[in-house]
């Protein structure tokens, strides 16, 4: 495990995967720590053929080709299932994958900053050729449930088919394909769902994505924890990652290792994954000239338990306003995503 850290903020790094196993912030006096981790971690073995992320399954990692797999190449691709080699220096960590991706060389950089509750992740590709799904995949625990706010979209939209189809081995709760221009009422496979509460059902396995507003000026997520006091916090170029993608993980999986057991995630994916679901109007980047992903990350203290209304680009600073008028300003460097 390696560790950077600045003032009030920590990172847990582990160079094995290239996964953010941790992040936590002190706000305000409140410690918050928002990353779920699967109840098998660092216990049991996994299934024969199972993708490396699987044992260590939670944190923050990344995914390129995001949601692919076949021909030797796992499920989410080599930057979450291979070792990277790594270096730090103070609030700054620098590693290398070890395995090329479609013949291109990635490096990870993560950065933290003195009194900012925020990580800065790049990941940049050099050579390689090919279109190149991509996302950031945060596991946010949500054991007592919360709210999800997000910036504009288009519409929400599901794939065609359900994760789980088969009732002997688990459950999807949604309608396969559907989509919906309200969040509040997508079509489920019984009724109609609210996909900014969680849970929004008992036992289930589903996967959305909602495809940002052509107008939009900052892609944001909002995952509040009322039980916990926080606030989990993600932020991205809308143009060079115009999908805000939602990983329902609660009950829905019978089999090993899931169990029936794997409850209260959330996975906020931040990304181009268009192959996913029926969206010619998006086309997922291509290597070659030098593709950089950047996205940031954190969280704070939330007493409030309110909802997300508003998200805001300062310039030097990131302003929150709650559903109950709540409004935090928070120390940020929005032009890092290229606004």
């Amino acid at each position: 495990m390696v560790q950077i850290r600045a003032g009030g903020i920590a990172v847990d790094f582990a160079p094995e995967l290239g996964l953010i196993e941790a992040l936590r912030v002190q706000d305000g006096g409140q410690a918050v720590a928002p990353f779920h981790r699967a109840p098998w971690v660092g216990r049991e073995q996994m299934p024969e053929g199972a993708p490396p992320h699987l044992a260590r399954l939670g944190g923050d990692f990344f995914c390129a080709p995001f949601g692919q797999a076949g021909g030797g190449v796992p499920l989410h691709g080599w930057p979450c299932n291979s070792a990277w080699d790594v270096e730090v220096r103070g609030g700054e960590l620098r590693a290398v994958l070890r395995h090329e991706v479609q013949g291109a060389r990635l490096t990870k950089r993560l950065a933290l900053r003195d009194g900012e509750p925020f990580v800065y992740q790049s990941h940049v590709f050099e050579g390689g050729a090919g279109a190149m799904p991509v996302a950031n995949h945060a596991n946010i625990a949500l054991p007592e449930g919360g709210y999800i706010r997000t910036s504009p979209k288009r519409r929400w939209q599901t794939g065609g088919a359900a994760l789980e189809p088969d009732p002997s081995r688990g459950r999807s709760a949604l309608s396969y394909p559907a989509r919906a221009t309200d969040a509040g009422a997508f079509p489920g496979a019984v009724g109609s769902v609210d996909l900014g509460r969680y849970p929004w059902g008992d036992r289930h396995e589903d996967f959305v994505a909602g495809i940002e507003a052509e107008d939009s000026p900052l892609g944001w997520t909002a995952v509040t924890r009322p039980a916990q006091g926080d606030l989990y916090l993600s932020l991205r170029n809308p143009r060079a990652l115009p999908m805000t993608m939602l990983w329902h993980s609660n009950g829905g999986r019978d089999y090993a290792p899931w169990n029936g057991r794997h409850r209260g995630c959330l996975g906020v994916e931040e990304g181009c994954a268009p192959h996913l679901i029926s969206a010619p109007e998006l086309a997922p980047p291509a290597l070659g000239g030098g593709l950089e992903v950047r996205h940031l990350t954190g969280a704070i203290a939330w007493p409030c338990g309110a909802p997300v209304a508003r998200v805001e680009a300062l310039g030097d600073a990131l302003r929150v306003t709650g559903e109950d008028g709540t409004v935090r300003e928070l120390p940020c460097e929005t032009g890092f995503l290229q606004l």
